[in-house]
């Protein structure tokens, strides 16, 4: 194994530990932040995408097991995962072609919107798929704009915590 793919397993198994552990308790005005999803955010960019698929959908399935609900949390994160090259895409335009691009350098407006983008895509899917009612609809976008908020803050955070120093 090489260490990207060694990088990937313990960034897998620490994200998912402190969101069981820390974030899944921690509320803010009644609302949760989800990092965790950032092993998606974080997969290298020319990764395999079968393999970030298949651990989406295994991220998302162990934070439904522990939350004990049923299943949007999976489906949010293989949805991003999905969707994540459109959203590298319009982030970064031509430079995404190239795999030039880290998520961990750092905070520029591409990155930032990246970031955005990906938090909003997944937390409207979770929300939505959790609810499933339309006249929840204002509902669901108060949570989505609350949690997006506080998950962004702590991914930024975290990622600027984790950031490789200058060789």
């Amino acid at each position: 194994m090489n260490s990207t793919v060694i990088g990937n397993i313990s960034r897998f198994v620490l994200l998912m530990a402190a969101q069981i552990l820390v974030f899944n308790k921690m509320e803010l005005f009644g609302y949760t932040a989800f990092p965790y999803i950032l092993y998606i955010l974080l997969f290298p960019v020319n990764g395999n995408k079968a393999v970030l698929l298949i651990t989406a959908f295994f991220l998302g399935l162990t934070q439904d097991i522990f939350l004990n609900t049923s299943g949007p949390h999976a489906a949010a994160c293989v949805c991003l995962a999905y969707f994540r090259p459109a959203f590298f895409r319009f982030s970064f335009g031509i430079s995404y072609e190239y795999q030039t691009i880290r998520i961990n350098d750092r905070l520029t407006p591409e990155r930032f919107s990246f970031i955005l983008i990906s938090v909003v895509t997944h937390h409207l899917i979770l929300y939505l798929l959790e609810l499933l009612r339309f006249s929840l609809i204002i509902d669901t976008l108060i949570r989505t704009v609350a949690t997006t908020a506080f998950t962004l803050i702590l991914c930024i955070t975290i990622i600027y915590l984790i950031k490789p120093g200058k060789q």
